[in-house]
């Protein structure tokens, strides 16, 4: 009967937060003038927490009034209202923390706090009312990032009037020099409507009982949905010290489609869902959490103690403004027979080493600077010619190789006669429906591509020398050549890395088994790039976007050797990969670097050994790096990711000093624009190559002093760039593209990338978008 009373009292308050709160009738201005509180004087160079940002926007500065915690794993909150009557859209966060004093942030919406007081300590709540989480901090994970076009409304008749701010002081160490601390978030609000209303969806359990001693214990929820359709794009797990592992699906035609999966002992902050996931009507939500008993005594119950447990599985959505609803809840099981079909994943712990769950707790881990010194005395003394100051890199406006027509340009590489390689997909994509969750190709129905997907190409007219490749590849990826002239190749769904003659319709060798991802000496898990040692003929593959290591075989083809792990929370440590995605083999240092793609960095290790030796990272990169290679005599070149919201890195080439990792000059095209270079190739004449997997597109760039062309100025780059399809530039995507979808442009990615999903401009499908948030639908007016 107790426990009866439990789970209704737990429902009641589940449901009670969704209703609405009231309007105050004082004029909004007036109620922050009398309920601001004064910053310290260590905290903001102005006492002007309100900022406008033009007619219909302004920025709202949310800060902890200078405070100092008395002691570890303190949470403080404080509130701000919102400054205005009338709606408001929440459009974009920027943090303002450091993970040596935070340990993380949440910011709520509501409509009245816990407490007035200035600040207060957050176990006497946040919100007396409804409360919304809107954004997470936290220094091991990414911080929320809204798509374009996307908003939390606040504020008039229906929107929360309140922020609370809640910040997580791990380990206090950090204030014995006795500051003050004013971390916080600033927020971005407009009055413009937006087209789409963000939200959040609670998936919770309330009746499962974990007996003592046992194992293993699941808690499982499922609902169907019955509303208009939302597409998700960030996800938070939450239970208690019992808690395993937590998983989220989207449900349709019984095939399970994962939101998100994360051990609830490491920082529970929100995570960006890895792939596109909408949700339509009848589709059906299901999470499972596992829980281990071991070590209890006695029963354990979902409840609201640090004794008690919880399953909670929360999911950020978007929705269409006209059906958006801000807040949703699951609390049931309504098919319970159909988890004897979840994948197998759901059911397997993630570990978490004892050094992270350190960190969860906020303790501070010392960490060493490398010493480069070392490093920037192998600089060779002809580096200094080749890297004269007045270099740069500019678009070879003239070649016609713009006007090609092919799929999506995953692989560059110059051949012994220095003619162009590229390695395409025809008409092949990688959308949502090519693998299922455990990695395992699902289209091939659709048979290999039957185009020739190796194009050789003349460097200086585009001419097609030659071509092959047909009928043997699935969903191409990486591409390099051997001093030979042997092709290596790689193909994310065939799991494969094969060794192709020039002239040759069979490979010469093949790595990894057809269509079965592994992670032992045998297997590949969607293997990325190749490079081949010019002296030993090792081969060293990097594996890939669902294993996180390099992998060195000898020349015929045997294991010899691997390194690289995945990387942990925080900041990502040297020989961790997220998303090895391209390989530069520098035959004059004996190394092989690695362009650490969700990592936004290169990371260089000894050939022999796989020592790490450097890294190098520049805050011009921006969060993503995709590919990167080298010139023999002391150049690297690279090609970042599209930027964040917020954030002013552009997408651009790189190039740079070897041995010192200085960046020598930038480079961007003039006709068309870069949206997603995938690799880049350059010669030792300094020309280079880029290949974009969205534009479907190959630039050609040379050095200053061989452009013909060096009259075009960038006052007239602005009107000369085509976003998208038609105008002066190549448009690739015309070749294959089958029907009408999303705009990519439409939105703005989530922090971390996790497939290789690549979203043409006008194509449905979900095309090396390599974990984006899905693109919100066209408005009714676009085509």
């Amino acid at each position: 009967m107790a426990g009866l009373v439990n789970n209704l009292l737990i429902l009641f308050l589940v449901f009670q937060n969704i209703c609405l709160g009231f309007r105050s009738p004082l004029s909004v201005f007036k109620r922050y003038k009398d309920t601001a509180r004064p910053f310290s004087s260590e905290c903001l160079g102005s006492d002007q927490p309100v900022i406008s940002l033009g007619l219909s926007d302004f920025a709202l500065d949310i800060r902890m009034p200078g405070v100092m915690p008395k002691q570890s794993d303190t949470y403080l909150c404080m509130s701000v209202p919102l400054p205005v009557d009338d709606e408001a859209y929440v459009v974009d966060f920027k943090p303002h923390a450091s993970m040596d004093t935070v340990h993380h942030m949440l910011l709520f919406g509501c409509n009245e706090p816990s407490s007035t007081e200035n600040y207060w300590d957050c176990d006497e709540g946040t919100c007396k009312d409804k409360s919304n989480i809107l954004y997470a901090w936290a220094r091991n994970a990414p911080p929320t990032r809204l798509p374009k076009g996307v908003g939390f409304r606040v504020g008039g008749e229906t929107g929360g009037r309140f922020f609370v701010l809640q910040v997580h002081y791990g380990d206090i160490s950090a204030f014995r020099d006795k500051h003050k601390d004013c971390s916080g978030v600033t927020l971005h609000l407009t009055h413009q409507k937006q087209p789409l209303i963000a939200g959040m969806y609670l998936m919770m359990s309330v009746n499962t009982v974990i007996p003592p001693g046992e194992k293993v214990v699941d808690a499982d929820i499922a609902c169907h949905y019955k509303r208009f359709p939302m597409h998700l794009f960030a996800y938070r797990v939450h239970t208690h010290r019992l808690g395993k592992v937590v998983s989220g699906y989207r449900v349709r035609n019984g095939q399970w489609t994962l939101i998100g999966r994360q051990s609830p002992q490491l920082p529970q902050a929100f995570y960006p869902v890895e792939h596109p996931v909408d949700v339509s009507y009848d589709d059906i939500l299901a999470a499972r959490c596992v829980f281990s008993g071991e070590g209890r005594t006695t029963e354990t119950h979902i409840g609201g103690t640090a004794d008690d447990e919880m399953c909670n599985f929360y999911i950020m959505y978007y929705m269409e403004a006209k059906h958006a609803v801000s807040y949703m809840t699951c609390t049931q099981n309504a098919n319970p027979e159909m988890f004897r079909n979840i994948p197998q994943e759901a059911n397997i712990p993630i570990p978490v080493k004892s050094d992270m769950l350190k960190m969860t707790h906020g303790h501070h881990e010392e960490t060493k600077d490398t010493d480069k010194s070392s490093l920037l005395q192998q600089a060779k003394k002809e580096e200094e010619e080749i890297l004269d100051q007045d270099f740069h890199i500019e678009e070879a406006v003239e070649w016609p190789g713009l006007d090609l027509r092919l799929g999506q340009v995953s692989g560059l590489a110059l051949d012994p006669e220095n003619n162009l390689v590229l390695f395409h997909r025809g008409d092949h994509v990688w959308d949502e429906n090519s693998f299922d969750s455990k990695f395992v190709y699902q289209q091939r129905g659709l048979g290999p591509i039957e185009q020739n997907t190796i194009l050789v190409l003349n460097p200086s007219n585009a001419k097609l020398l030659r071509s092959m490749g047909k009928s043997l590849f699935y969903l191409p990826h990486g591409l390099s050549i051997d001093k030979n002239g042997n092709y290596w190749v790689t193909d994310v769904a065939l799991h494969q890395v094969f060794k192709l003659g020039a002239d040759d319709k069979e490979p010469l060798l093949i790595l990894g088994v057809a269509l079965q991802p592994g992670s032992d000496k045998n297997h590949f898990c969607q293997p990325t790039d190749v490079a081949v040692d010019p002296i030993t003929g090792s081969i060293y593959v990097s594996d890939g976007y669902c294993n996180s290591r390099i992998i060195q075989f000898s020349p015929n083809g045997l294991y010899v050797n691997q390194w690289g792990e995945e990387t942990s929370l925080g900041r990502a440590r040297p020989g961790q990969f997220h998303i090895p995605h391209s390989l530069a083999l520098i035959p004059d240092f004996s190394q092989l670097c690695v362009a650490d793609r969700e990592n936004g960095r290169i990371q260089c290790f000894r050939l022999e050994t796989g020592e790490f030796v450097r890294e190098i990272k520049h805050k011009s990169f921006g969060r993503e790096l995709f590919a990167v290679s080298y010139v023999p005599g002391g150049l690297l070149f690279a090609v970042n990711g599209m930027p964040y919201p917020g954030e002013a890195e552009p997408v651009q080439g790189f190039v740079m000093n070897f041995s010192t990792g200085e960046i020598i000059d930038t480079f961007i095209p003039l006709r068309k624009s870069f949206e997603m270079p995938h690799d880049v190739v350059a010669s030792e004449d300094k020309t280079v190559f880029v290949g974009d997997v969205h534009a479907r597109a190959v630039w050609k760039f040379a050095s200053t002093e061989k452009m013909e062309h060096r009259s075009v100025k960038k006052a007239g780059i602005e009107v000369q760039e085509i976003k998208g399809k038609g105008g002066g530039g190549l448009n690739l995507g015309n070749f294959f593209a089958s029907h009408k979808g999303y705009s990519r442009k439409g939105f703005d990615r989530l922090s971390t990338e996790g497939s290789d999903q690549e979203k043409d401009e006008d194509d449905g499908t979900d095309s090396e978008e390599e974990c984006s948030a899905p693109p919100p639908p066209p408005a009714p007016s676009s085509s």
